[in-house]
């Protein structure tokens, strides 16, 4: 699970990458100041873990996590190896969906021109459309010397990628193209860039958050995402880095005094969670309380393979309880008492929030 954080110099990326992990990545107002992308490792906030916790008292809490990658800003061009060029590029290959951040705010001493959302969304989605025109042009000529021998898969390719080109040529990204499931193996090899999920990170400063309504360059870039497809949500890097070190009560008592109800950072990161197609099941018991990260659609068998291979090989029966039930019961016994804890086989696919035990041969 790991996201780019991508956008234009100066936007703020570092900044919210900073106040998302507690780093103190180095920031600036020159170009590539973050040349090297800067990793880090966040926690995923869940309130079952917590109550969970609470109940079961553990010697250890081990939520879900998501890696965030600050990838350099980018520069016109990079599709032609402008600025850092096919590093940028490669960068945000590497990940899994990308956090798109746009300035929705002013600064006359940085920016010469003011904050248009619209448009510096659509300069960073060229630059990945361009690079993904190179590479779909040459599957479909591949496509068309491999379909000389009557190999009706390659036909199938060839007409696939020749529509994925008009659809790139019009300006569109990849991710708005109307897949077929059957077709998502011959995007498997990560080649294409503006096929990947996208939120975009609309970064304003303290006013234009508490007045999204009224934000014209928040409106425009809700717009763009709707197109799309893609989730938009906005923050105020600068404020989340700077309250990152409160407490979670003196955090919740500066927003409040701001008009703000939530802070943008935890909803930036289960959003993250959901358009990757990521639920979480539970473990609970006193040695550890855990979050454990699956596919949506994850059958128990393999689920189980995510604590222990040897759980999935001897998978024999997973005891299930909806976390919602267990919380209302009060404790697991009680759950049991009223016939809400069930025995689900093989075929049983998990659900998000699902406690469960699993039971195996060894």
């Amino acid at each position: 699970m790991k996201l780019g954080i991508v956008g234009l110099p100066n936007v703020g990326k570092t900044t919210l990458f900073n106040a998302l992990t507690g780093s103190g990545a180095a920031t600036s107002a020159y170009a590539y100041t973050s040349a090297t992308p800067n990793v880090g490792v966040v926690k995923v906030p869940d309130t079952r873990l917590d109550w969970l916790s609470e109940l079961y008292d553990p010697q250890k809490y081990t939520p879900a996590t998501i890696e965030f990658v600050d990838i350099a800003g980018l520069a016109k061009g990079a599709s032609r190896g402008e600025g850092l060029g096919n590093k940028f590029l490669q960068h945000i290959r590497q990940t899994d969906a990308l956090v798109h951040v746009v300035r929705c705010f002013e600064n006359p001493d940085i920016f010469l021109e003011p904050a248009d959302a619209a448009r510096d969304a659509e300069a960073l989605n060229l630059e990945l459309i361009l690079a993904d025109i190179e590479v779909v042009e040459r599957r479909v000529e591949k496509a068309k010397k491999m379909g000389k021998g009557g190999d009706k898969s390659y036909k199938h390719e060839e007409a696939l990628f020749s529509s994925l080109l008009t659809h790139l040529s019009d300006g569109k990204p990849a991710r708005s193209f109307p897949f077929e499931d059957s077709d998502l193996p011959l995007l498997a090899d990560g080649g294409l860039l503006s096929v990947k999920p996208v939120i975009y990170c609309a970064n304003m400063d303290e006013g234009g958050i508490a007045d999204l309504d009224n934000n014209a360059n928040f409106q425009a870039l809700k717009g763009i995402a709707e197109a799309e497809g893609a989730s938009v949500m906005p923050v105020c890097a600068a404020l989340e880095q700077d309250i990152y070190d409160m407490s979670p009560e003196e955090q919740m008592a500066f927003l409040e005094d701001l008009g703000i109800t939530e802070r943008g950072l935890d909803k930036l990161i289960a959003c993250s969670y959901d358009i990757l197609g990521l639920i979480s099941f539970l473990t609970a018991g006193k040695p550890e309380v855990r979050a454990w990260t699956i596919t949506k659609g994850t059958k128990a068998p393999k689920a189980a393979g995510k604590i222990h291979s040897d759980i999935e090989r001897g998978f024999i029966r997973a005891e299930v309880v909806a976390f919602e039930d267990l919380k209302s019961c009060g404790n697991m016994q009680a759950a049991k008492e009223k016939g809400l804890v069930r025995l689900e086989g093989k075929e049983y696919v998990m659900k998000d929030g699902d406690v469960v035990l699993f039971r195996f041969n060894v």
